[in-house]
């Protein structure tokens, strides 16, 4: 005999929605396994190795550029050092906004419910995420590469105005390729071991995150109203835009000894850059189109922001283990 799913029960493109309460007390039970705080966990007072990279260089955005094939092993590593720099810089900017969205997420749910007190536990794995960022921008020397102005008040005009489910779509971006690449980052022998360690931490714990973002996401798509799920979908499309931007702060170039306005054209230019952006971003394009964010000027903006790749453009990854 087999029990029938009452047909009420909510679905999308994916399927039957799991319960919320459900979902938190599994994400609740990982946590408690699974945390770590990067203060003790980590070696901090070992030295850097001079050799060894700070980001796989394949992922380093002059990679296989004729600037690149020019550059010295030095510089090279240098350059990975200050990269990897920037995208600690990044990650804390957009964990910021991500802790303001998720308090304004369960400012109006119970308090004492699994799925509030996930989202609190989310929100102290970002505060030592954060932390352990900047200390890492810290040890490695180099300055820190805030978000540009125009890109930093976007930021906060969003996150004062993103609807529910254009929060959980901002979340995922800003989570989801930087996932990507350091799970090629920590197995890596070729990377400082305290990069490995920080990278190692911070999949593990971002595994929930994306979970939980994934599932809600899935769940305000489904009850979302018509102009909500559109202002959804132009709104991440505008992010993805700002996001590809800002994902490697120009001045990184300058601060290496490299022609900055011939650094920015040549990665603009370079094939094997955007296959690294598409690759580390299709697991969440596919997911956004299952559940119909990527429609209409939205998904158009999505293409503008070199994310998605337009329509009748072959896609392959650039770097070998770049399905999860």
């Amino acid at each position: 005999m087999t029990t029938a799913t009452p047909p009420s029960a909510p679905r999308d493109a994916l399927g039957l929605l799991k319960d919320r309460e459900k979902v938190a007390e599994r994400l609740l039970k990982s946590s408690a396994r699974h945390s770590f705080d990067p203060d003790t966990e980590l070696d901090w007072d070992a030295p850097y190795e001079p050799d060894k990279w700070f980001w796989p260089p394949e992922l380093v955005s002059l990679y296989d550029t004729p600037m690149w094939r020019r550059m010295p092993e030095e510089q090279r590593v240098l350059l990975s050092r200050h990269e990897f720099a920037a995208l600690l810089s990044l990650g804390i900017w957009l964990e910021v906004i991500l802790i303001q969205l998720l308090t304004r997420h369960i400012y109006d749910k119970p308090s004492t419910s699994a799925h509030v007190r996930y989202a609190l536990t989310e929100i102290a794995d970002e505060c030592r995420h954060s932390k352990m960022f900047a200390r890492l921008i810290a040890k490695g020397g180099t300055p820190a590469y805030p978000p540009a102005r125009p890109h930093h008040n976007l930021g906060r005009f969003f996150k004062t105005v993103s609807t529910t489910p254009g929060s959980f779509t901002a979340t995922l971006l800003g989570e989801e390729i930087l996932d990507w690449m350091q799970r090629l980052t920590f197995p890596d022998e070729r990377i400082q071991p305290l990069v490995r360690g920080a990278t190692r931490i911070h999949v593990v714990e971002e595994a929930r995150h994306v979970r939980y973002a994934r599932e809600e996401l899935r769940r305000q798509m489904v009850s979302a109203p018509r102009w909500t799920a559109e202002l959804t979908r132009i709104g991440s499309g505008e992010f993805a835009r700002v996001f590809a931007r800002a994902f490697v702060n120009p001045q990184v170039y300058s601060d290496v000894g490299l022609d900055r306005r011939a650094a920015v054209e040549q990665v603009r230019a370079s094939a094997h850059r955007r296959e690294v952006m598409r690759t580390g971003a299709k697991p969440l394009t596919d997911f956004l189109d299952d559940i119909g964010v990527l429609r209409g000027a939205g998904r158009r903006l999505w293409q503008s922001s070199g994310l998605l790749a337009a329509p009748g453009r072959g896609h392959r990854p650039a770097v070998a283990g770049g399905e999860r």
